[in-house]
């Protein structure tokens, strides 16, 4: 009858609304609003009403113009390794041969997504063989240091081995346990692209293992290398690229290496090819499919439908 499917439309519609609420509630569909409002905002036609000077009043139909499509240039904090390396993709494809978009890639995404690191090693153990952490610097994009300590080994010392990490006996009297600089170095490093040169002796001195797609590792860059002129698969030393690239001498003299001019000599060597560096990594890697839930451009209105929905949200719903 006439009536009982009216009862049965309006359940129906009843369950439509609550779904519709839910899901609005959840994010996944926008809410509804005024006519006007929706149909301004999609760029359809929105209605104008004039007074005439008679008193009468008509309606008069614009056409509003779709509003353009903006990507936004910044990446948020959290945002992972491989959407920062597509994001430099997408703003060198849009700049192509512009320098200005090139330097706009570098300027984007410099912030404190980026930190560079080195590590100075003394001898412990037997004979001294064995490696362990007693210096650890770490600088930002911008080569400024944020932190540089001296750290006291867990086993006895053996050999300073001064002439390369530049650490004496004095040093160590000041030194902080490595447990306590190992904690500190690695909530720095969290969430970080992490940026060194032969960077994993730098973490098995941290006894840490950082995620392979946050690392940049400057004696591993084939970028760096060939603007080098140097062999892709050669052995190059952060001392050679800093002559050949940055024209700068750093290592010399008997005093031992700085870690803080490591770091910082690094950190110029990522920058000199960031954008080619990061160009070529997202390339490497394979294209993401988008999430029909969370891709803003899918039609979420079809998660309305019954095959959508749990037997027993169906039945609360009712």
């Amino acid at each position: 009858s006439p009536q009982g499917r009216s009862k049965k439309k309006s359940r129906k519609h009843q369950r439509f609304m609550e779904r519709r609420a839910v899901l609005e509630q959840k994010g996944l569909l926008s809410p509804r609003g005024h006519l006007d409002t929706q149909t301004t905002e999609s760029g359809l036609e929105a209605p104008m009403t004039l007074t005439k000077a008679n008193g009468t009043t008509t309606t008069h139909i614009d056409k509003v113009p779709k509003p353009k499509r903006v990507v936004s240039a910044s990446l948020s904090p959290s945002a992972s390794p491989d959407s920062i390396a597509r994001h430099h993709s997408v703003l060198l494809s849009q700049g192509s041969g512009s320098p200005k978009r090139v330097q706009t890639a570098s300027l984007v995404l410099r912030p404190a997504k980026y930190v560079a690191i080195d590590c100075e090693m003394v001898g412990t153990g037997p004979q001294g063989r064995q490696s362990e952490l007693a210096r650890c610097s770490v600088v930002n994009y911008e080569g400024d240091v944020i932190y540089d300590k001296y750290v006291r080994p867990e086993l006895p010392i053996v050999d300073y081995r001064t002439r390369w990490s530049g650490i004496t006996k004095q040093h160590m009297k000041n030194a902080i346990p490595f447990t306590a600089a190992q904690a500190e170095i690695l909530k720095i490093l969290k969430d970080k692209i992490v940026v060194g040169h032969a960077i994993h002796n730098d973490f098995q001195a941290l006894k840490y293992f950082h995620p392979k797609d946050r690392t940049r590792d400057t004696s591993q860059s084939p970028v760096l290398k060939k603007r080098a002129g140097l062999p892709v698969r050669a052995n190059v030393s952060l001392k050679n690229l800093a002559r050949h690239l940055l024209h700068k001498k750093i290592q010399v003299g008997c005093k031992g290496h700085s870690s803080v001019e490591d770091a910082q000599t690094a950190m110029e060597l990522y920058r000199l090819v960031e954008v080619q560096w990061e160009r070529e990594l997202a390339l490497s890697q394979p294209p993401r499919p988008p999430s029909p839930v969370t891709d803003p451009a899918a039609d979420s209105s079809q998660y309305l439908e019954d095959q959508y929905w749990p037997t027993d949200l169906m039945a609360s719903s009712l």
